[in-house]
């Protein structure tokens, strides 16, 4: 009986109709925390989310972007005087490019046999039944052949390989860093286009300034050369907070970070890169951190094809593009000024719930806040009002006004 009853009360609150019933309540204490949530609710959309965020405007995260990278400078090394084809890699330039700061060079090797390494594994031996033909370690240099010789000018012996010889860990010649990097300069070309909006920018000079005496002379700096796209080895290595010594001994590889804010609502001249570096790659692991690469320069001599091996230490730079625009669309106006007011109105949830649960005549509130009417009581009227309410001054059915003189 009990649980059917339960089902009936149920099916029958199920049809109810609430509307709010509008009390003001004079009380100081709930008037001034009412204000003051308001005060916040309304800072926050005003200055963060239409001001800061720009929520009133549709916007484009997915720009489609091109970098061309072209290194400047010269060095020089003995009697040598290096350019940039001399230690800049790739040479048509591009968003990743790397300037090499120093060499490890094999010179003269032929194709032979000589004696392996003898740091590598199980390469030592004393006779040549230690040595397995036709074996390849694929951590070694080459393809043992089965002797045991002499490790050139050494009196202990490793196994026999056929291989580029001398190999590099015997006879590699280590040259200094070239300290004139750190004037090199990276010129950086980036075009960025936002399909969304048809809207094209690329970083350049203001036009009376954009001539080519202008862009071989200016260094880019954030307050006084904002346009200008040449930048100083140095200067970005110091921007990373990295040491040029350093990076000149190890090579690493550093990220040149171009972001772009434009807001379409104004003059496009004024949206313009901001930069940023960063190291990328992981210093604290010694063992694989830095940056090199190998290659060879090949030629003849007395006939028989040479090398030179050459390990180069340097800088890697990858330059990444970031970008958003935004621009006024009604959608996300409506949309925002909507959440904006649906928030004001948690305030008075709020204050509720407070003027419900923690005010000392919480009982008179509740009872004068929360009306049951049936339609029995519309019909049927009750007894007399309720002495503890005598003090509520009915403006009509909807609307009553509650003060600090209603007795506890």
């Amino acid at each position: 009986m009990g649980f059917t009853s339960c089902l009936i009360d149920y099916f029958l609150g199920f049809w109810d109709y609430e509307t709010p019933k509008v009390m003001v309540v004079k009380n100081m204490t709930l008037g001034v925390i009412y204000r003051a949530v308001q005060s916040i609710v309304i800072t926050y959309f005003v200055w963060y989310v239409f001001i800061s965020q720009k929520s009133y405007q549709e916007s484009e995260t997915r720009p489609q972007s091109s970098v061309y990278t072209r290194m400047k400078g010269s060095a020089v090394r003995g009697d040598e005087i290096l350019d940039n084809v001399e230690y800049v890699r790739p040479f048509e330039g591009g968003d990743v490019i790397s300037a090499i700061l120093r060499r490890e060079v094999t010179y003269d090797q032929k194709q032979g046999t000589c004696a392996e390494y003898f740091g590598i594994t199980n390469a030592n031996c004393t006779k040549d039944s230690d040595c397995t033909k036709g074996e390849v370690d694929f951590n070694g240099n080459g393809r043992r052949t089965g002797r045991c010789i002499r490790y050139y000018n050494h009196t202990f012996k490793t196994c026999e390989i056929q291989t580029w010889c001398p190999i590099e860990a015997y006879a590699v010649k280590r040259e200094p860093s070239l300290s004139e990097a750190i004037n090199f300069t990276l010129f950086i070309r980036n075009y960025i286009f936002f399909p969304k909006f048809d809207a094209r920018r690329y970083i350049s000079p203001d036009p009376h300034m954009h001539t080519k005496k202008y862009l071989d002379q200016c260094q880019y700096d954030e307050e006084k050369e904002p346009y200008c796209p040449n930048f100083r080895l140095g200067y970005i290595a110091h921007q990373a907070r990295e040491n040029f010594t350093e990076l000149c001994r190890t090579g690493g590889v550093i990220g040149v970070f171009i972001n772009w804010d434009c807001d379409l609502d104004v003059d496009l001249s004024r949206c313009k890169p901001t930069y940023s570096f960063r190291r990328l790659d992981v210093r604290k692991d010694l063992a694989s951190s830095g940056y090199y690469c190998r290659f060879s320069k090949y030629y003849q001599k007395d006939g028989v094809e040479s090398r030179t091996l050459i390990k180069a230490y340097g800088i890697r730079l990858d330059v990444i593009v970031h970008g958003q625009a935004g621009k006024f669309s009604p959608i996300p106006t409506i949309i925002s000024t909507v959440t904006a007011l649906t928030s004001v109105g948690v305030c008075t949830i709020f204050c509720d719930w407070i003027m419900l649960t923690f005010m000392d005549k919480d009982e008179i509130y509740s009872e004068s806040k929360l009306d049951e009417v049936s339609k029995r009581v519309i019909d049927e009227p009750s007894g007399p009002i309720p002495p503890q309410l005598l003090y509520i001054t009915s403006f009509s059915s909807y609307q009553s006004d509650v003060t600090d003189d209603v007795p506890l």
